[in-house]
């Protein structure tokens, strides 16, 4: 038997005395919540379990393996919360649960015929989302600014909005992030677009006569390396890809062009002159469908939502092991800072689930419970194009 082996057989002797105690530990966390759900008492603790934390911490004398008995003790004390829920059934006065339970009361089904916007030009990738997600034939228009897009939903002008939320080689929309979280719409599916950027120009128009090339910052950034091989060209922000081609078609300027998708060169008349131009041809853009009502749609497997923390050591470890006790597999996690609150931060997050499925009620209460503030953004089928 060599040395490993020796070894291995320490571990397992030492797990046959931990597993024991563990389930000991666990049968007396039992009768906690028993007596918790007799006097009416919530299962969060927080105070409680701070105290632990300490108290166990302080056993080790390392800093690293004080990281790591906090580490075991935060999951212990997760295993246990949601044992206790079985027994301990926490309704709607927990502020997180009621706005769900509010949302689920007022949910609508999928809108026949919907009117549907999105921000920018037609033959925007916005418009090809659109049309991807809802069919060719889909009633759509493009709007100048993304909080043009929100107010139209808000004001009931259209029934959804179809909005890009991360790009898979420049990362997130922080606009739409930031919206999400200012408007209460809810999530109701999501689809992804392959972008193909194309120089295009007016018909006859030379690459050596080129001066000026107009996008999106988006579309600027995503095709920086074919751009600086023509570094005599000045690079035009735009507010869309598909905008930037309409202006190169009514300009009649034959020094400029625009970065678009060949949609948008074949709907304004453009020649396409190079394609694609984009330094990352695996490059996607991910768009999420927001609606002013939640809608629970057949295959929802994903599950967002958005929450801030309060200001203390752990408390994004701590949301974190829900999921990883849960075995929800954890999609996305973005943080936004909040205006006029310095150096705090709201958490998107995306994971696995369907929230009518047995269990989601105590994850859902145990992420309201930790965190300052939480809403469920919606719960949909995810894009499996």
């Amino acid at each position: 038997m060599n040395e490993l082996e020796l070894l291995r057989q320490q571990i397992d002797a030492i797990d046959a005395q931990l597993v024991p105690l563990f389930l000991e530990r666990m049968a007396v966390t039992q009768r906690v919540g028993e007596y918790k759900k007799e006097r009416d008492i919530p299962v969060l603790d927080s105070s409680r379990e701070r105290q632990v934390l300490a108290a166990k911490t302080a056993l080790a004398s390392d800093p690293a393996q004080k990281a790591d008995v906090a580490a075991l003790y935060e999951s212990i004390m997760a295993i246990s919360r949601r044992q206790q829920r079985k027994l301990v059934r926490e309704g709607a006065e927990d502020p997180g649960f009621a706005r769900w339970l509010g949302q689920v009361s007022a949910r609508r089904e999928p809108v026949t015929d919907p009117r549907v916007v999105y921000q920018g030009e037609p033959g925007a990738y916005s418009e090809e989302a659109a049309a991807g997600f809802f069919g060719e034939g889909v009633s759509s228009r493009g709007l100048p600014w993304f909080d043009d897009v929100f107010q139209a939903l808000s004001r009931e002008e259209a029934d959804y909005a179809v909005l890009p939320i991360e790009n898979s080689s420049t990362g997130s929309i922080r606009q739409v992030y930031d919206l999400l979280a200012q408007y209460d719409f809810s999530l109701v599916g999501e689809w992804q677009v392959k972008v193909e950027h194309c120089l295009a120009a007016l018909p006859g128009v030379g690459m050596e006569e080129l001066q000026t090339v107009y996008s999106h910052e988006q579309g600027l950034m995503q095709c920086d390396r074919f751009l600086d091989g023509h570094r005599q060209w000045a690079r035009i922000p735009a507010l869309d890809t598909a905008g930037s081609a309409k202006q190169v078609s009514r300009s009649g300027d034959r020094t400029a062009a625009a970065i678009c998708s060949k949609r948008a060169a074949k709907l304004y008349g453009l020649d396409i002159l190079a394609c694609p131009i984009n330094h990352n041809t695996a490059n996607f853009t991910r768009f999420v469908v927001a609606s002013p009502r939640l809608e629970l749609r057949r295959g929802r497997d994903k599950i967002a939502a958005v929450f801030t923390l309060p200001h203390q050591a752990g408390s994004l470890h701590e949301i974190l092991t829900v999921f990883a006790v849960h075995g929800l597999n954890l999609h996305k996690l973005e943080s936004r800072p909040i205006p006029d609150r310095g150096w705090e931060y709201r958490f998107f997050v995306e994971f696995t689930g369907d929230m009518t499925a047995p269990g989601m009620e105590g994850v859902l209460h145990e992420l309201s419970q930790l965190s300052a503030d939480f809403r469920i953004l919606g719960n949909f089928k995810g894009y499996e194009g």
